[in-house]
């Protein structure tokens, strides 16, 4: 039997307090959100290391994962991450600011704007994401490769029905 953690300890609780409620789903979201979180600052903290945080990494990643030339339009960029465009500008000016990213008149659209990834922002996503992806392989490595496999397919179908868009 697995070692009982801090979330084992609250649902006892709950048996003890409220034994007719089944707490099945707390115990499964309260893991994803303590594995969230636990990954989530270890993330900013290895992001930190390149200069960025998480919403600058997630515009740069965005950009990256878009393909030559490395650019899109400011509301293809927020539509892809799911924020808000008001969000995403301020993003964008801290990746011009720091010569990550640049704008530019869109070539097509008059009124239109791209956001492009500079040579240094190509160079600072790369190796940001080779070593964000090295610490969540380090952070799950206590579990066998199919097992996360395993794990990675059963959240997926946990989400399936939940999510609006593909």
């Amino acid at each position: 039997m697995a070692h009982l953690d801090r979330v084992d300890r609250i649902t006892e609780q709950w048996r003890g307090e409220r034994p007719e409620l089944d707490t099945t789903a707390m115990a499964v979201f309260g893991r994803i959100f303590r594995l969230s979180r636990i990954a989530g600052d270890e993330m900013e903290r290895v992001y930190a290391g390149y200069g960025i945080g998480r919403p600058e990494f997630d515009v740069l990643a965005t950009l990256r994962r878009a393909g030559e030339p490395f650019q899109l339009s400011p509301g293809a960029l927020a539509a892809s991450m799911m924020a808000s465009t008001g969000g995403t500008t301020a993003r964008l000016d801290r990746l011009e600011r720091a010569g990550l990213a640049s704008r530019s008149p869109s070539p097509t659209d008059r009124r239109g704007v791209q956001v492009r990834l500079t040579p240094k922002g190509r160079e600072v996503v790369d190796r940001a994401v080779a070593a964000g992806l090295a610490e969540q392989q380090r952070l799950l490595s206590h579990l066998s490769p199919a097992t996360q496999r395993q794990l990675a397919d059963l959240l997926r179908e946990a989400l399936a029905p939940l999510e609006k868009t593909p």
